[in-house]
C-alpha cells in the first residue's frame, strides 16, 4: 500500500456535519468521516479544508451561515446560485485539486495541505480565455492576483475567483455554447466580488457594497434566462432551420457580440433587459450578425476557395501561352520574348478575379454592416473600387506595351513600358509577398496577433476583420516547413502532368482545327468556323483539369501516410506469424510502455533520458540485448505479462470471441509442476516439440552442445523441450504411489536423464533413435488420462510398454537385470518381475482435480500439434484485436504513470432513445422475409454463437431450449453486444474501469503480491471462473474478494483511486419521461447502473407546475449498492426548455457539467471499447504534457473501427472506406500538415480547455 494511501484520523467540519446519509456522486465531500476509500487520501482532505477555510470573509446579510458551509457556500448565498450546482462544482473542484496534487513531483512537504501551485496554475488554465478576452477588448482583468505574491489571503481569493467561474458555467445551461458571454458574465460578478472582499463602501448607502445579485436562484433568473429567452426566440425565428441565415442569430452570432466593447456599453451591469440585444421582433433595432453572415448561393463554391481558383486559373492560362509556342519544354518556350510579355496577362486575369471576389463580399456580407461596423462596409465598397482600379491599370499598361510595337523587334519604349509594368506588378504582389514572408517566419506572426496593439489593428484593417479567435495559431517553422514541401510535391506533380498530358498535347489540334473545312448539320454559333468545335474538344480537359488536383493529393496523402505509418512502426504485426515472432518480447514491451518506471526527480524528460529510451525502444524492438531474449518463469516481469495477458483472453473469453479450448491454447498458464521455463501459450509452442524431435533424429551422432544449439536457435522450441520433459516427469510420477517401488524406479530414470543432460552427454548415453517410440507411448499414455473413463489398465500397459523402451532401447550401453537393479531401475525382488510391473502401483488423480488434466490437455497439445495453429483464434476478429495491441507495444509512446498520477478523465456518451437491450420479442419476431434479429446474428457470428451455448452449458444449461427461460437475460446480452445498442457501449466504456482497477493493483502489489495473484488466478480460472456471467447474467465480470485472489483488484484502495480517475456519464435525455410512462428502456438503463458503479445518467427533468407551465432540470442519478435502488445525486434547475438548436450537442452540453476529469473522451451511443486497448488510456492522456511543434494538444484523435464490417459486402467496403480515411487521410493532416481538428466522437479533449472555449460540441445553430 503506497505511504500516501493511509487511513489516519481526521477531524471533521467545524459546526453542524449534514446528514451522513445525503447522495454523493463520487465522494462524499459533505461528510469527512465517512467509510469510503476515496476520503483516505491526504489530497482529497486537503482540497476540502482549503475549501472550508472562511475565514474572516464578511457573511452574507440576508441569508443564515452555517459553520459547516465554505467558500462556495458563501459565494452562492451572495449571488444567488443553486445549492445543489453548489454541491456538484464543489464535489468538481475537490476532486480536480486533489488529482492534481497527487500528480505533483516532488511531491510537496505537506501533504495534508493544498499546494499553492497546484491552486495557482489551474486559475491560469482555467481563466485564460478570460484573461485573453480582456487583453482583446482592452479591459482590465478583474483577477486581483500578484503572481509573485504567496500571502494566505490570495490563495483563498483565486479559490473564490475558481469557484465563482465554475458556479456560473455550472448554472449557464445554452449560455455554455457562448464562452465569451460567460466571460462577460465573470468579469462583471469578479469585480463585484473584488469590492466585496476590499470592503468598499457604497457610494449611495455609504454601506459595505452588496452584489447586485442575491436570493434564491437569482442569478438563473435575471442573468442566464434573459440571454436565454433570447437565444430561444431567434431559434424560432428560424423556422426550424429553413429561414435564411441572415434573419436570425445563431449561437455564433450572439456570442460575437461580446468581441466588442459595445456590450460593455448596452448590457451594463446588472443586464439591461432593455438593450436591443435581447431584441428580436422590430427589425430596426434588432442587432444582426457581426461576425460571418452565410448565404445560401452557388458562387459559395468560388468564394470559399477563392484563392485555389485563382491559382489553377492564372497557372491554366499560363501553361496555355507557353504551350502555344510549341516547344518542346517551357523554358525554351519563355526564352521568347513575345512569350514572356504575354505571360504578364496573369496579372489582368488575377485583378479580374480579385474583382469578383470583392463583389462577391460585399453582396453576402452587407447585412453585417450597421452604424457599429461602419468601417467594414467602407472596406468593402473600397475593396471593390481599388480591384476595378487595378483592373484598368493592368488593362490600359499592357495594350501600351503592345501600341507601335508589332514587329519582332523590340524598341526601347516598349522596354520601358515592360519595366513600367512590372513596377506596378510588383507593388501589387507586394501584399502577397509580406503574406509569404509571416508564413515562412511565422512566430513574427503570431506576435503580431497575440498582440492587441491598435497599429497592428490599423495595418492588418485592409485585409481581414479583426476577430477574437483563430489568432496565433500559425506553427512553427519545422512544421512550415514539412507543409510546404509537401504541397510543393503535391502541385509541382500536377501541374507538370497538366502541362505534357492535358494542355500541350490540345495545342497543335486547336490551331489546326480552325482552318479544317467543316460542314454541320446542327446550328453553327460561330459561322465559319471550328471554334465551337475546338471549345467542346477544350471543355473536358478542363474539367479534369480542374479536379485532378483532389487525386494527386488523394495519391501523396496515401504515400505520406504510409511512409508515417512506418516511421511509427504500425502495421508491423498484420498475422498470427509475425504475432509469434515477436510475442517472447511482450513482457519486455509491456513492462516497459504500461508500467509505470521509477525514475529520479526531475530525471524524465532530459536528453540522456529520451537517448536511453531511443536505445531502449530498438533492444525491445529487435530483440537485441540478452534481456529481451529470454524471459525466465520466475521473473516478476513475467507474472505481470502474465496476469495482463491472461486477464485479456478471459475477457476475449467472456465476449464469446473464443472458445474455452482456444483459451487453453491462447492462455498463460502459471508455473506449477516445476517447470524451468516460461509456459508460452500453447499456439506458440505448437508442432515445436517435433520439431525439435526431428533434428535429434537427423543429428543422431552430434554432441550435445550442438544438438541444444539448435533447439535453442528457435526459443519457443527450448521451452517446449523443457516444458514437456518437465511436465512428462511430473505427470508420470503423479499418478504412482510415492510408496509403490515404481515410483523410485521413474525417480532414478529421470535422475540419470538429469545427470547426463548436466554434464553434457545426453546423446552419448541415450539413442536419439528411441525418442519417437517414447513419443507415440508418452502420446498414448496421456490420451488415455484425458478421456472422461479412464481405463487403469490400458495405463499399466502404457507404462510398461514406456519402461521396456527406456531401459532396453534408449539406453546405448546394454544393461543386464542385475545392472538395472544396483541402479534402481528394476525391481528389487524377482518376484515382481513375474507381473506387469506398474499394475499396482497406479494412483490416478480425482477426475474433480481439474487443476491437473487441465495441465495434462496442455501436455497433449504440445505432444500432438502438427501445424502451426495459423487459424488460433478462429474468429478474426479476436485475431485483429490480438495484432493491434500487440503492434501498438511496439509503438513509441509516453511513458504510463502509476493510476494515483495519471489524469483523471470521464467519458461522456449522449443517448436519447436507442435500444439498450434486445427483448425477446425483438429476438424472435421475423420480418417481412422471415429472418428474426437472433437468426441473422446467429448466421453472422456463427463461431461466438457456438462459444455462446458451449458457455450455457458449462454453466449448467442442459437442453438447448432453456436458452430462453433460465438463460434468457444472457442471451439478450449476446445479441445486444452484436447490435448498436447502449449496453454494447456502456459494456466498452467500463473497461476503462476494469482496466484501471488491474493497472492500480499491479503499481503497488509487491512481488510476492503478483506472484500469488498470479498462481490463485490460474487456479480460479482452472476451477471454472473462466466467464463473467453468473447466475443472474451479470453483464460485467465481478471478480470480488470471494471469486478472486486478486481482492486489492476490486476491493482494496485500488477502488478509491479509479473513482477518482474515472467517471462515465451517460446522458440519457428523456430518462425522466421514460420511468414515468414505465418505459422498459428505463428498467434496463437502471439496471446498468446496478450492474456498474462507475456509471452515472443524466437527463432533463419536465417537472408540471401550472396549467401550461413546466420546470426544466439537469439531474444527475446513480445506483446506490447500499440502499439497492436510484439515487438522485444534483439537480440543477434550467432556465427553459434544453432542446433549442441540435438536440445531440445540446443533450452533451446538459450534461457536461456532472463530468470530472482533466480529459473527457466524447462517445457516440453506437461506438465500444477493448479492454487491451483500455490498458493504454493513462498512455494516451500523458500525451497532453509534451510539446507537438510550439503548443501541447488539446485533441487527442482516436482512431476507429467499424465493428459492422463483417454484416455485407457494402459494409465491408464502407469500413474500408472509413479506415482509409481515418489512419491514411488524418495521419497526413496530422502530420505533417498539422491540420487536423476533430473529427469524431472517439478523440479526447482537453476538458478544461474547451470547457472555456464553448464545450466540445460548440453547436451552429
Amino acid at each position: 500500500m503506497s505511504l500516501r494511501y493511509r487511513p489516519g484520523t481526521q477531524s471533521g467540519p467545524p459546526g453542524r456535519v449534514p446528514p451522513e446519509d445525503e447522495p454523493y456522486n463520487i465522494i462524499p465531500v459533505h461528510n469527512l468521516l465517512a467509510d469510503h476509500p476515496s476520503l483516505r487520501f491526504p489530497e482529497v482532505r486537503a482540497a476540502a479544508a482549503a475549501l472550508r477555510a472562511v475565514g474572516d470573509l464578511r457573511k452574507p446579510p440576508y441569508a443564515q451561515w452555517q459553520p459547516s458551509m465554505d467558500l462556495l457556500d458563501w459565494l452562492a448565498l451572495s449571488f444567488g446560485f443553486q445549492h445543489d450546482n453548489v454541491r456538484n462544482q464543489r464535489e468538481h473542484l475537490v476532486l480536480h485539486l486533489a488529482n492534481a496534487q497527487m500528480r505533483l513531483t516532488p511531491p510537496p512537504e505537506n501533504i495534508d495541505t493544498l499546494d499553492a501551485s497546484v491552486l495557482r496554475r489551474f486559475r491560469r488554465k482555467l481563466l485564460k480565455n478570460y484573461t485573453s478576452w480582456c487583453s482583446y477588448l482592452g479591459k482590465k482583468s478583474n483577477i486581483w492576483i500578484s503572481d509573485s505574491s504567496r500571502s494566505s489571503s490570495d490563495h483563498r481569493r483565486e479559490l473564490l475567483y475558481v469557484g465563482l467561474y465554475l458556479l456560473i458555467w455550472g448554472e449557464s445551461a445554452n449560455l455554455r455554447f457562448m464562452p465569451e458571454c460567460i466571460c462577460y458574465i465573470f468579469h462583471h460578478m469578479a469585480m463585484e466580488l473584488n469590492k466585496i472582499l476590499e470592503e468598499y463602501i457604497d457610494e449611495n448607502t455609504g454601506q459595505p457594497v452588496m452584489p447586485s445579485l442575491s436570493g434564491e436562484n437569482a442569478f438563473l433568473n435575471c442573468v442566464v434566462k434573459p440571454i436565454y429567452e433570447t437565444v430561444r426566440a431567434e431559434v424560432e425565428s428560424s423556422k426550424n432551420g429553413t429561414a435564411p441565415h441572415t434573419a436570425w442569430r445563431n449561437y455564433d452570432d450572439l456570442n460575437e457580440y461580446f468581441w466588442s466593447k459595445r456590450c460593455f456599453q448596452k448590457l451594463k451591469w446588472p443586464i439591461d433587459v432593455g438593450s436591443n440585444f435581447f431584441v428580436t421582433s422590430n427589425k430596426s433595432k434588432h442587432i444582426g450578425k457581426t461576425g460571418f453572415v452565410e448565404q445560401r448561393s452557388f458562387w459559395n463554391l468560388y468564394r470559399s476557395f477563392d484563392r485555389l481558383w485563382v491559382m489553377l486559373f492564372l497557372f491554366l492560362q499560363a501553361a496555355i501561352i507557353v504551350a502555344w509556342e510549341e516547344r518542346d519544354y517551357p523554358w525554351q518556350a519563355l526564352s521568347i520574348r513575345n512569350c514572356r510579355v504575354k505571360i504578364l496577362t496573369l496579372f489582368i486575369t488575377w485583378s479580374a478575379m480579385r474583382f469578383l471576389q470583392a463583389l462577391l463580399d460585399a453582396g453576402m456580407q452587407y447585412s453585417r454592416v450597421s452604424r457599429e461596423t461602419l468601417g467594414l462596409g467602407i472596406r468593402m465598397v473600397l475593396k471593390v473600387v481599388v480591384s476595378a482600379a487595378w483592373i484598368v491599370i493592368f488593362a490600359v499598361c499592357y495594350a501600351r506595351i503592345w501600341q507601335n510595337n508589332h514587329g519582332r523587334r523590340w524598341t526601347a519604349e516598349a522596354d520601358r513600358r515592360v519595366r513600367l509594368f512590372l513596377q506596378i506588378a510588383f507593388v501589387y504582389v507586394l501584399p502577397e509577398l509580406l503574406a509569404l514572408t509571416l508564413f515562412v517566419i511565422p512566430w513574427i506572426r503570431n506576435f503580431i496577433e497575440q498582440r492587441n496593439w491598435k497599429i497592428f489593428d490599423l495595418l492588418f484593417w485592409w485585409f481581414q476583420s479583426k476577430s477574437f479567435v483563430g489568432r496565433g495559431l500559425r506553427e512553427g517553422l519545422l512544421d512550415n516547413v514539412k507543409y510546404t514541401l509537401f504541397w510543393v510535391l503535391v502541385l509541382a506533380t500536377k501541374f507538370a502532368f497538366s502541362y505534357f498530358l492535358q494542355i500541350k498535347p490540345m495545342v497543335r489540334p486547336s490551331k489546326l482545327m480552325p482552318n479544317i473545312s467543316v460542314e454541320y448539320e446542327w446550328h453553327e454559333f460561330f459561322g465559319g468556323s471550328n471554334r465551337f468545335a475546338v471549345g467542346l474538344l477544350w471543355l473536358p480537359v478542363v474539367f479534369i483539369y480542374l479536379m485532378d488536383i483532389q487525386i494527386w493529393y488523394s495519391i501523396y496523402s496515401s504515400f505520406v501516410g504510409a511512409g508515417v505509418g512506418l516511421l511509427q512502426h504500425l502495421g508491423e504485426i498484420r498475422n498470427i506469424q509475425q504475432l509469434k515472432l515477436r510475442f517472447q518480447f511482450f513482457a519486455s514491451a509491456i513492462q516497459f510502455n504500461l508500467m509505470p518506471e521509477e525514475q529520479l526527480l526531475n530525471a524524465r524528460g532530459t536528453f540522456r533520458s529520451k537517448f536511453n529510451d531511443a536505445i531502449h525502444r530498438l533492444k525491445l524492438r529487435y530483440g537485441l540485448g540478452r534481456p529481451f531474449k529470454k524471459l525466465e518463469s520466475n521473473q516478476v516481469e513475467a507474472h505481470k505479462f502474465a496476469l495482463i495477458w491472461n486477464e485479456i483472453i478471459t475477457i476475449f473469453r467472456e465476449e464469446d470471441i473464443i472458445s474455452d479450448h482456444e483459451v487453453e491454447l491462447l492462455e498463460l498458464p502459471p508455473n506449477s509442476w516445476n517447470v524451468r521455463v516460461v509456459r508460452w501459450p500453447c499456439f506458440l509452442l505448437c508442432n515445436e516439440l517435433l520439431l525439435a524431435l526431428s533434428q535429434a533424429k537427423e543429428l543422431v551422432d552430434a554432441p550435445d552442445k550442438w544438438l541444444w544449439y539448435k533447439i535453442c536457435k528457435n526459443e519457443y522450441r527450448r521451452c517446449a523441450v523443457i516444458e514437456a520433459y518437465d511436465s512428462i516427469k511430473h505427470m508420470m510420477l503423479a499418478i504412482l504411489s510415492v510408496q509403490s517401488e515404481e515410483h523410485s524406479i521413474l525417480t532414478y530414470l529421470f535422475q540419470e536423464i538429469d545427470h547426463s543432460v548436466e554434464i553434457e552427454k545426453f546423446t552419448k548415453t541415450f539413442r536419439m533413435t528411441a525418442l519417437p517410440q517414447l513419443h507415440m507411448k508418452l502420446i498414448k499414455l496421456v490420451d488415455i488420462l484425458t478421456k472422461p473413463k479412464k481405463d487403469v489398465t490400458q495405463v499399466v500397459n502404457t507404462l510398461q510398454a514406456l519402461y521396456e523402451i527406456a531401459v532396453r532401447d534408449f539406453f546405448k550401453d546394454k544393461r543386464n537385470i542385475e545392472q538395472l537393479r544396483e541402479d534402481g531401475l528394476a525391481p528389487r525382488d524377482p518376484a515382481a518381475m513375474a507381473g506387469l510391473l506398474f499394475e499396482n502401483a497406479i494412483k490416478l488423480p480425482d477426475s474433480s482435480d481439474d487443476k491437473f488434466y487441465r495441465q495434462v490437455r496442455r501436455l497433449h497439445t504440445i505432444l500432438t500439434s502438427r501445424d502451426s495453429m495459423q487459424n488460433i483464434p478462429v474468429n478474426l476478429e479476436a485475431r485483429r484485436r490480438i495484432a493491434f495491441f500487440s503492434n501498438s507495444l511496439f509503438m513509441n509512446m509516453p511513458h504510463a504513470p502509476q493510476v494515483e498520477k495519471m489524469m483523471a478523465f470521464s467519458v461522456l456518451t449522449p443517448y436519447y432513445n436507442e435500444e439498450v437491450l434486445y427483448n425477446r420479442e425483438q429476438l424472435r419476431t421475423e420480418n417481412e422475409d422471415g429472418i428474426s434479429i437472433l437468426y441473422y446474428l446467429q448466421t453472422i457470428y456463427d463461431d461466438e454463437w457456438k462459444n455462446f451455448m458451449e458457455r450455457m452449458r458449462r454453466e449448467g444449461m442442459v437442453k438447448d431450449d432453456e436458452i430462453w427461460t433460465t438463460k434468457m437475460r444472457d442471451l439478450r446480452y449476446w445479441a445486444s453486444y452484436r447490435g448498436q445498442t447502449l449496453s454494447r457501449t456502456v459494456r466498452g466504456m467500463m473497461y476503462y474501469y476494469r482496466a484501471l482497477k488491474m493497472l492500480a493493483f499491479l503499481d503497488s502489489a509487491s512481488e510476492m503480491d503478483i506472484r500469488e495473484g498470479a498462481r490463485e488466478l490460474g487456479s480460479m480460472r482452472r476451477d471454472g471462473g473462466l466467464d463473467s456471467f453468473n447466475s443472474r447474467g451479470s453483464p460485467s465480470r465481478s471478480l470480488s474478494r470471494a471469486s478472486s485472489s486478486l481482492g486489492l483488484l476490486f476491493k482494496g484502495h485500488e477502488q478509491g483511486t479509479c473513482l477518482m480517475k474515472y467517471t462515465y456519464v451517460v446522458a440519457c435525455q428523456i430518462y425522466g419521461a421514460q420511468k414515468a410512462k414505465k418505459d422498459p428502456h428505463a428498467e434496463e438503463i437502471l439496471y446498468l447502473m446496478k450492474q456498474h458503479e462507475a456509471l452515472r445518467v443524466a437527463y432533463v427533468d419536465e417537472v408540471s407546475t401550472g396549467r401550461d407551465e413546466k420546470e426544466y432540470f439537469s439531474v444527475l442519478v446513480k445506483y446506490d449498492q447500499q440502499l439497492e435502488k436510484e439515487v438522485e445525486i444534483y439537480r440543477v434547475k434550467l432556465p427553459g426548455p434544453l432542446k433549442l438548436g441540435e438536440g445531440k450537442p445540446e443533450n452533451q452540453n446538459h450534461a457536461l457539467i456532472f463530468t470530472r476529469g482533466d480529459a473527457v473522451q466524447t462517445i457516440d451511443m453506437n461506438q465500444d471499447n477493448y479492454f487491451e486497448e483500455a490498458l493504454k488510456m493513462r498512455n494516451l492522456l500523458e500525451e497532453y504534457k509534451y510539446n507537438y511543434g510550439i503548443r501541447k494538444p488539446t485533441i487527442l484523435g482516436v482512431r476507429e473501427h467499424i465493428f459492422t464490417g463483417s454484416v455485407s459486402s457494402l459494409a465491408w467496403f464502407m469500413s474500408a472506406q472509413e479506415t482509409s480515411f481515418v489512419t491514411l487521410g488524418q495521419r497526413v493532416l496530422a502530420n505533417p500538415l498539422k491540420i487536423r481538428m476533430h473529427y469524431g466522437h472517439p478523440d479526447v479533449f482537453d476538458r478544461f480547455w474547451f470547457l472555456t472555449r464553448g464545450g466540445s460540441v460548440k453547436l451552429p445553430e
